[in-house]
């Protein structure tokens, strides 16, 4: 699993185009504040360990990103442009809810972009050294 984490002053998103036949409505888009944006992928290696191992693993590290930028709020995005291994896209839709269950349980409010589109993203990330953490996890 990659994850490439951005401290936000602001992060949008806009529904492009559609990437799975199986994806729900998209909605229309939205925007956040002061929030984690995590570029996360899971890779075809993460589906050969436990998946609550690869999500604790991803839990983990959100809460630190988190913390090191004095924010609870996380917005998690299916990137798949980290690595070029990629896991089945059930597996990582289940990591990520997962996931978001086991923040929320934690006290953060956690959102998901739309899975299975392509997104026009806009955002707004300060420059310091926290506001951006890669990780292979």
């Amino acid at each position: 699993m990659k994850v490439l984490v951005f401290y936000t002053n602001s992060f949008s998103y806009k529904p492009a185009d559609k990437n799975l036949d199986h994806a729900p409505d998209p909605g229309t888009g939205a925007t956040y504040t002061n929030c984690i944006l995590a570029l996360i992928q899971i890779e075809a290696a993460d589906e050969e360990k436990d998946l609550l191992s690869r999500e604790k693993k991803l839990v983990n590290h959100l809460k630190w990103a988190a913390r090191k930028n004095n924010t609870k709020n996380i917005v998690l995005h299916s990137f798949a442009h980290l690595s070029s291994s990629k896991a089945a896209s059930d597996f990582t839709h289940q990591i990520f809810n997962h996931a978001q269950i086991r923040l929320e349980r934690a006290g953060f409010q956690v959102n998901q972009t739309p899975f299975g589109y392509f997104l026009d993203l806009m955002m707004d990330a300060p420059g310091f050294s926290l506001a951006r953490i890669w990780a292979e996890l």
